[in-house]
């Protein structure tokens, strides 16, 4: 895993999911929102189809973070399903995306 330092973006957010457990149909991640002063970690379970639930490990981020991070897990839970039919891991070991202006 890199620096965290190295995670803080000099502008935008930069969101990380490592996954924990992998049950199949569903997986869980750690989750954490990087802006360039500061760091938000959440749990994240995550069910093919869609379903997301974020849960904060402390402080919780603002609206418009939380919902990008809320996102980005809803379009790895639907596509877990498609990659499982085509022999590829449903759930990523390692998820991270940069968003500018937060």
């Amino acid at each position: 895993m890199p620096n965290e330092q190295s995670l803080h973006p000099a502008s935008g957010a930069r969101f990380l999911l490592e996954r924990t457990a992998d049950h199949g149909d569903a997986a869980d991640y750690d989750a954490a929102i990087f802006t360039p002063d500061a760091r938000v970690d959440y749990k994240a379970a995550l069910t093919e189809g869609g379903v997301v639930e974020l849960t904060p490990v402390a402080a919780v981020a603002s609206e418009p973070l939380h919902k990008k991070l809320h996102n980005i897990a809803v379009v790895i839970a639907r596509g877990a399903k498609r990659k499982r039919a085509d022999g590829l891991d449903p759930w990523p070991h390692r998820i991270l995306r940069w968003r500018g202006r937060t």
